[in-house]
């Protein structure tokens, strides 16, 4: 359905949606705009929450990594730091909860791995994308699951240090497969943006 040969030449590898829809030769002033609306987007994605203990579920992973898929693996990565360093700061950044603290050590409580793991699963999901990844579903859904991955080990790893293991991946389990069904529809949206951006080409 997303087949390569569909591509004009000029849609090489290492290069991602960003930089075609830029030409590739978008000022810093540009760039760093994109990694601040991606920053906004993980924030807003966390007001989208339904609270759960012990922690809340949001649209987040599906953003950052459809984010990361759109602007490569140091951009994404970028967006995904500011928004920590936001958070740290105090802005309300963070998924609302009335038991989970904010600021700082909101990274020390049970969803700290979860969002410690966002900068490098958007670095890898982007990386993956810069290799053609997100030209086609299967291989866009890949290289979301591979950040996905990244995500939940992160997580489960921070739940573990203080309900064990067993306890975490039983916590995390629920928010895992809901993750996945996500996935199965966000992995069709860059591929068909690529078509469309070929078809206007």
């Amino acid at each position: 359905m997303y087949a390569a040969s569909r591509m004009p030449l000029g849609f090489l590898a290492g290069t991602t949606l960003f930089d075609v829809l830029s030409d590739r030769s978008s000022s810093r002033i540009l760039r760093v705009a994109v990694v601040v609306a991606a920053t906004a987007a993980t924030a807003m994605a966390a007001q989208f929450s339904i609270p759960f203990h012990p922690i809340p579920f949001t649209l987040q992973p599906m953003v950052v990594l459809l984010a990361a898929a759109a602007l490569g693996s140091r951009l994404g990565a970028y967006a995904q730091v500011v928004y920590l360093i936001a958070g740290i700061a105090g802005l309300p950044v963070f998924a609302a909860s009335p038991t989970l603290p904010a600021g700082f050590a909101r990274l020390l409580g049970p969803t700290g791995g979860f969002l410690l793991a966002y900068p490098a699963a958007a670095w890898l999901t982007g990386m993956l994308a810069e290799r053609r990844f997100d030209r086609r579903y299967f291989t866009s859904f890949l290289a979301m699951l591979a950040g996905l991955v990244v995500v939940y080990a992160g997580g489960v790893a921070g739940l573990s240090a203080t309900l064990g293991t067993e306890a975490a991946l039983g916590a995390a389990t629920p928010f895992a497969v809901a993750d996945l069904l996500k996935l199965v529809l966000a992995a069709g949206v860059l591929p068909s943006v690529w078509q469309l951006v070929a078809r206007t080409r």
